[in-house]
């Protein structure tokens, strides 16, 4: 396939990339303003050979994907809050039977029903710590039709190389959006496939064994091997454990596999960090306020940057802190209460220095809102 130019919904290029990462099973329950996903997924996965299942809520639509996982198949779902609210048990499960899933989260106003229909950017901490227990997680963002393409098929790519579920925190105005969409040739973006147990059949095979690198191969189930699969803490076998020794082992491995290799994961975009002295943090559709803000303020001699995060967690404190060494005032600009405003406050030298720039109203935030909270911080007025 060679590349093709498309104009297309941000959603749509998310399912589109979906199946370039090689997703053979998806099942969902149509909510908005996720639900172009699995409208897209229903026509076109049949098609390239997947199974596409609408389930009757969000709760079996993640049970059903962590089911085929299992089986060895390449697996994603879609919902927005209330629906990911409802999988939270399920994804907890999902991390601790180190199964890899997708999970795209279309962001919008809540709590509860909220605002179906609005963007938001509330399920930032909902994403790391929804889940009970101490665990790690990895959620990735983009601002553009072509981003949410590229971060798609990377969510693909983790969730194989580290078993792990990967969250795509998305929000309205970006699943919505319609923009261009390059799609790359068949091998342009590299694809990780699942890493399959060379053991035979008939030899002891351990589940959750690690091999020297940290990966674990998987067996198919119901294939070769016969394998125990539970929630409950369990040694190497997947067999139940008290033993505070495992215990301890499985809770770091469960969180250093992700946490220890956050670099590796780190996503991001900046924009002329260099000699502005007022940086911009923002991921999402903010972003892109942000970023025309930036781009007009140069333009007439104020300098102003823009840090640009697309993964949110593991949280890239060492970037953000390096990115963020010289400027004199940081503006996380987001629309929430200031959920990664928190994390740049840890992260940064003087967090006295970060302030916030938000709307919670379910409207998009404009350049106007931010230049205006961008005076108030410098002391000029509004």
């Amino acid at each position: 396939m060679s590349r093709q130019i498309e104009f297309v919904q941000g959603n749509v290029a998310c399912a589109k990339a979906a199946l370039y990462a090689g997703l053979e099973f998806f099942a969902g329950y149509p909510i908005t303003p996720s639900s172009e996903i699995a409208e897209y997924m229903a026509k076109r996965l049949p098609q390239n050979g997947g199974k596409f299942l609408q389930m009757e809520d969000e709760i079996a639509s993640i049970c059903a994907i962590i089911g085929a996982s299992l089986t060895g198949r390449k697996v994603m779902t879609a919902t927005s809050g209330p629906g990911f609210s409802l999988m939270q048990e399920a994804l907890g499960y999902a991390v601790m039977t180190e199964i890899p899933c997708v999970i795209a989260n279309v962001q919008r106003g809540g709590p509860s029903t909220g605002l179906p229909t609005h963007v938001s950017q509330g399920d930032v901490n909902q994403a790391r710590y929804g889940t009970h227990g101490e665990h790690a997680i990895v959620a990735l963002t983009a601002s553009t039709a072509q981003d949410i393409f590229t971060l798609t098929v990377d969510a693909f790519n983790f969730a194989e190389t580290y078993r792990t579920p990967v969250i795509l925190l998305l929000d309205e105005t970006t699943g919505h959006l319609r923009e261009r969409l390059e799609v790359p040739a068949a091998d342009g973006i590299a694809t990780v496939g699942r890493l399959k147990t060379t053991v035979s059949q008939g030899v002891d095979y351990h589940p959750y064994l690690p091999r020297e690198d940290g990966r674990l191969p998987m067996s198919d189930f119901g294939g070769a091997h016969r394998y125990n699969v539970t929630g409950l803490f369990h040694d190497m076998w997947g067999f139940p454990t008290e033993n505070p020794k495992i215990v301890y082992g499985l809770i770091r491995h469960l969180v250093d596999k992700i946490d220890h290799n956050a670099d590796q994961m780190a996503r991001w975009k900046e924009y002329y960090i260099d000699d502005a002295p007022t940086l911009l943090v923002s991921y999402g559709a903010a972003a892109r306020s942000a970023l025309h803000l930036v781009e007009n303020r140069r333009k007439r001699g104020e300098k102003l940057g823009l840090l640009e995060l697309q993964t949110l967690w593991p949280f890239p404190h060492e970037l953000v802190r390096e990115k963020c060494c010289h400027a004199q005032s940081i503006v996380v600009v987001e629309m929430n209460m200031g959920q990664v405003l928190q994390q740049v406050k840890l992260a940064v030298r003087q967090p006295e220095k970060a302030f916030l720039a938000n709307r919670i109203d379910g409207e998009l935030i404009t350049p106007t809102d931010i230049q205006n909270i961008i005076h108030v911080i410098q002391g000029k007025g509004v």
